[in-house]
């Protein structure tokens, strides 16, 4: 019972059984906040997999499956790796470089399934896209971008690309916008100067869940608006 997400910590009242320790607000806030993204990526991708199930085609139902558990897997990553960039400035290795592996399974196994390799090119199309888009950064002002938000880069890129250019193309500057903004406010604030280190990995994961919730749709207005399609 110790070990239930969020419920120990409200039968416990905050508080270690054994020696009445506190035990941080921030944990049972992790395990709300990774809930709440699991229930909206379920939201957005489990109605393809019931349309698959209604249609009766068994490569459409292992394809929206394998599509809906590679998402879980990505929510699960982005609240892990933002909150360690968030207290160590770094995004380890360990969680990122097998990340790309994991992605390229699941989503390589998902058009196998569906038998269209087109959107996992485009998926790989991401990926190195916004790879080298980040690593360019990162030459032309050292130290302003991390090799960590280089490599975390291609990771979104990955899943973002299979969705589409809207959401890869949202998804990226969404993460500009939103950490700018952050920046801005705490240059104002004087919370932060101009030469102080903010992590990106947090408004990376923020713009990919934007383009994943709202890419088509902010890309329909916006190059509806100036008269373009993407």
């Amino acid at each position: 019972m110790d070990n239930v997400p969020l419920i120990s910590w409200l039968v416990l009242r905050g508080r270690c059984r054994d020696c009445a320790t506190r035990i941080s607000a921030r944990y049972p806030l992790v395990e709300l906040g990774t809930a709440l993204l699991f229930a909206a990526s379920s939201a957005v991708f489990l109605p393809a997999v019931a349309v698959a199930f209604e249609s009766g085609d068994t490569g459409q139902v292992a394809g929206t499956i394998v599509v809906t558990i590679a998402f879980l897997y990505f929510a699960s990553i982005s609240v892990a790796l933002a909150l360690i960039d968030v207290d160590t400035h770094r995004l380890p290795n360990s969680i990122v470089l097998p990340s790309y592996l994991v992605a390229s399974v699941l989503l390589t196994t998902a058009a196998l399934a569906f038998g269209d390799f087109s959107t996992l090119g485009r998926s790989f199309t991401g990926m190195a896209a916004l790879f080298v888009f980040y690593l360019a950064l990162a030459l032309l002002k050292p130290g302003g971008m991390g090799l960590g938000d280089v490599k975390l880069a291609g990771v979104i890129g990955l899943f973002l690309g299979w969705l589409g250019w809207s959401t890869l193309v949202v998804g990226a500057f969404a993460a500009f916008l939103v950490g700018g903004v952050y920046g801005i406010f705490m240059l104002v604030t004087k919370r932060a100067s101009r030469g102080s280190g903010i992590p990106f990995g947090p408004w990376m994961f923020i713009g990919a869940w934007i383009g994943v919730f709202f890419g088509e749709v902010i890309a329909d207005w916006y190059f509806g608006i100036i008269g373009l399609t993407l």
